[in-house]
């Protein structure tokens, strides 16, 4: 179990993708994401998550993030935030979003 001031430090945020591209150099298939959270700036993510989305899907989608991880480097890219999303029957990822259009960087809660 984890205490209230525990969950209190994670920084979950909504933000919209704004630029989808190629994680060639990633171990499983992935794309390289840039998700605008408003005044709290962009941030790059690595996501595996090419089995249900296209780069077509994801631009300008609305995802929900944790934003206050330290900086992970995978392969050559550098990943600043962690994409959330729920793991399916086959381990596929189904992405977290608002139900209806919020302003980047809302904090949830």
């Amino acid at each position: 179990m984890i205490s209230w001031q525990d969950f209190e430090k994670i920084d979950i945020r909504c933000g919209t993708i704004i630029d989808v591209k190629d994680f060639t150099n990633a171990r499983k298939p992935s794309w390289q994401l840039t998700i605008d959270f408003g005044e709290f700036g962009t941030r790059r993510s690595s996501a595996q998550i090419k089995h249900y989305y296209s780069k077509e899907d994801l631009n300008g989608k609305q995802v929900i993030a944790v934003v206050n991880f330290p900086v992970k480097q995978i392969a050559n890219f550098f990943s600043e935030c962690l994409v959330l999303g729920v793991y399916d029957e086959k381990n596929e990822v189904i992405l977290l979003q608002p139900e209806r259009k919020v302003a980047n960087g809302m904090k949830i809660g």
